[in-house]
C-alpha cells in the first residue's frame, strides 16, 4: 500500500469523541502513523506478523497495521468508549482485528510486534513507564512507538536493562490540536521522536 493511500484511510478511523484529559487521549497524526506502520514493514515485514497496540485509542495503528496483513491484531485500551469506537472503525475498514479493555500491565503474550502511541506524561508523570515496561515484556522481535524527545535517556536506558537494543531514533513532525479546555491555541509543534527497538536477542 502506498503511502499517501494508508494516510488517506488512516484519516477515515475518528479521533476521540470524548477525549478525556487525565488519560492523555490526543489522536494520533494520521502522517505519523503511517511513518509508524511502513517503518514497522520496512524492518520486520507486517504480513503475518501478531501484533498488540497499547493503548490503542480509537485504533489507528492496530487497524493500519491489520490493513498491511498483520494478524492477529490486539487493541488495548484502558476507556470501553474508546474501544468501543475502535471495534467500529475496525469494521468500517473491513479489517480483523481485537480490541479489549484492560490495563496495560495485564496483557500477557508474547506477540510479534508491540505498536504504541504511549501518554507522554504531560498530566501525570511517568504515566509512559508501565507502557514501556510491557511493551519490553511482550515482544519478542521489536517495538515501534513514539515518545518525547526529553524520554531519550528513559527509554534507552530501560532498553539496555531489558537486554533489547534501539535500532532507529527518528523525529517525526507532530502538532498538537486543540483538544482539551485548557488549551489556548489551535495547535502546538511537539518533539516527538518514533522509536524502532528490536527485542528478541534478549529472548
Amino acid at each position: 500500500m502506498r503511502r499517501a493511500e494508508l494516510i488517506a484511510r488512516l484519516e477515515g478511523i475518528p479521533p476521540f469523541a470524548h477525549p478525556r484529559p487525565e488519560l492523555e487521549q490526543v489522536v494520533t497524526p494520521s502522517e505519523a502513523a503511517a511513518t509508524l506502520l511502513l517503518e514497522a514493514e520496512r524492518i520486520d515485514g507486517l504480513d503475518g506478523r501478531s501484533v498488540v497496540d497499547l493503548g490503542c485509542g480509537t485504533g489507528r495503528l492496530a487497524i493500519g497495521a491489520a490493513m498491511l496483513g498483520a494478524r492477529p491484531v490486539t487493541g488495548i485500551d484502558v476507556d470501553p468508549a474508546v474501544v468501543e469506537a475502535a471495534r467500529g472503525a475496525a469494521q468500517r475498514a473491513a479489517v480483523e482485528a481485537r480490541f479489549e479493555v484492560a490495563d496495560v500491565r495485564g496483557v500477557q503474550g508474547p506477540v510479534d510486534l508491540v505498536l504504541m502511541n504511549p501518554p507522554f506524561g504531560a498530566q501525570r508523570r511517568r504515566a509512559d513507564r508501565p507502557f514501556w515496561d510491557r511493551a519490553l515484556a511482550l515482544a519478542r522481535r521489536s517495538i515501534y512507538a513514539f515518545a518525547l524527545e526529553e524520554s531519550r535517556t528513559f527509554i534507552a536506558r530501560r532498553t539496555v536493562a531489558a537486554k533489547a537494543h534501539v535500532l532507529d531514533v527518528t523525529p517525526v513532525p507532530w502538532v498538537l490540536p486543540r483538544t482539551f479546555p485548557h488549551h489556548t491555541r489551535r495547535g502546538v509543534a511537539l518533539g516527538v521522536d518514533l522509536w524502532a527497538i528490536r527485542t528478541d536477542e534478549a529472548r
